[in-house]
């Protein structure tokens, strides 16, 4: 199966990678995300970080919220720095992908002994 964004979610998660094999596991989210950004600089991938992005509902703006990061105007990243990614974190991007109108996001926890990530895919944005 081929996947959207293929290439482009394998080189951010071998950016992410990178970053926790060389910190590891225990700091707060935000020196993941400053460390990420550095990582994805020196690959040459384009992103934006911490932007306020609008948020739709019925493909009316509803607000907005900051999110992690935005990599080639395509492919929504949210960071964690938790023990244990737990349903309520699956169900936030999912949500993120549709309120944005996204199809594809990764979830990256660097708070685990080994990092974790999940690819979503949103596959409807009529609703």
């Amino acid at each position: 199966m081929e996947y959207k964004y293929k290439e482009l979610t394998h080189t951010v998660i071998g950016c992410a990678m990178q970053v926790h094999r060389t910190l590891g596991a225990g700091f707060p989210e935000a020196v993941y995300q400053r460390s990420l950004a550095l990582e994805l600089e020196a690959v040459g991938v384009l992103f934006q970080r911490e932007i306020v992005m609008p948020l739709f509902y019925r493909g009316k703006e509803v607000g907005a919220r900051r999110t992690d990061f935005l990599v080639e105007g395509i492919l929504l990243v949210e960071l964690k720095a938790v023990s244990e990614i737990v349903p309520l974190h699956h169900q936030q991007i999912i949500n993120y992908l549709k309120a944005y109108q996204l199809n594809v996001g990764l979830l990256i926890n660097f708070g685990e002994a080994s990092l974790r990530f999940k690819r979503f895919i949103q596959s409807s944005l009529s609703e």
